[in-house]
Order: C-alpha cells, then structure tokens, then sequence
C-alpha cells in the first residue's frame, strides 16, 4: 500500500472537517453513516493536530536559532 495516497494536505482535512461536522449537527443522517462520519472526523483532527505540532516546533527552532555575526 503506497501512504502517499493517504496523505492530505492540512487545508483540505481542515475543509473535510468542517463538511464533517457540519453533517453531523444537521443530526438527519443514519446512525451507521453518522458514526462513519465521525471516525473520519477524528482521524482528520488527528492529522491535523498532528501537522500543527511539527509547525510550532519548526517555528520554535527558528526562534531559537542565534543569529550569525
């Protein structure tokens, strides 16, 4: 299985998220299809949290970097 076909950029998983939810507080789809829905929510909040962290610490290194004299 080739992972780069699972990989999403964080725009498009913040805008997957957003239609996820916004599915989900309509309230009208079917329970097997809500909870579909919010197993792929989860996972997307994961990834993007997870592409959050790796851009606090590159901003942290940089901040940290000493300026060369």
């Amino acid at each position: 299985m080739d992972k780069s076909k699972d990989v999403i950029s964080f725009d498009s998983a913040m805008k997957e998220l957003e239609k996820i939810v916004s599915k989900l507080e309509k309230g009208d789809g079917a329970l097997e299809q809500n909870l579909k829905l919010y197993k792929q929510g989860v996972k997307l909040c994961s990834d993007c949290k997870s592409e959050l962290d790796k851009a606090k610490l590159k901003i942290e290194y940089v901040g940290n970097e000493q300026p060369e004299e």
